[in-house]
């Protein structure tokens, strides 16, 4: 049902953009597939399980496809895809950070990551998919909060210079199947 409803979306769908987006990601090229990687809770003993695909829509639009299935087993309960540091993304004090997905009615968090010697740390914001849909998520950087395996850090604030990573997590305590599609990620000023 859900590779229906992405064909008739796709379709249907019709980006807006404004002339103040500057593109960070879009999957569009072979490079894109080597550019991310999974991160599961396998790394802590548990048994989620997920793939990133780079798949073209019939409107001839390339996207990344983030399924598989959230387990909580094991003290497991994330499963996360996460783009290859690349150097500083150029993000500053006041941008936002604005995402086009097509849904499954879950809610993920978008992570962004710097340099740092803490162990599982990323600054986080959580954004809710509706399902069926194509959205554009709006994230101000200014609103990020760090995390460190999974819990906020208080007194801690991000520099969006030093960012030179970004990824998006499932951890909603919700077992089951997700799938999650993205069409780019891009930067407002």
């Amino acid at each position: 049902m859900l590779i229906r409803t992405f064909t008739i979306a796709c379709l249907m769908h019709t980006a807006t953009m404004a002339s103040d987006l500057e593109t960070l990601f879009e999957f569009s090229n072979d490079r894109a597939s080597r550019d991310w990687r999974i991160v599961n809770d396998g790394v802590m003993g548990g048994r989620s399980s997920s793939r990133a695909t780079f798949v073209e829509t019939t409107s001839g639009d390339s996207v990344m496809r983030f399924r598989g299935n959230l387990s909580l087993a094991n003290n497991g309960g994330f499963a996360s895809v996460r783009s290859r540091p690349a150097g500083s993304l150029g993000l500053r004090r006041g941008d936002t950070i604005v995402l086009q997905v097509f849904g499954d009615g879950r809610k993920y968090t978008f992570n962004l990551y710097t340099p740092t010697r803490r162990t599982a740390f990323s600054f986080q914001a959580d954004f809710q998919t509706q399902p069926g849909k194509w959205t554009e998520v709006r994230l101000p950087v200014d609103r990020f909060v760090a995390h460190s395996f999974g819990r906020p850090i208080t007194n801690m604030s991000l520099t969006p210079r030093d960012v030179q990573s970004v990824g998006i997590l499932l951890g909603d305590k919700k077992p089951g199947s997700f799938d999650l599609l993205v069409h780019w990620i891009r930067l407002e000023r």
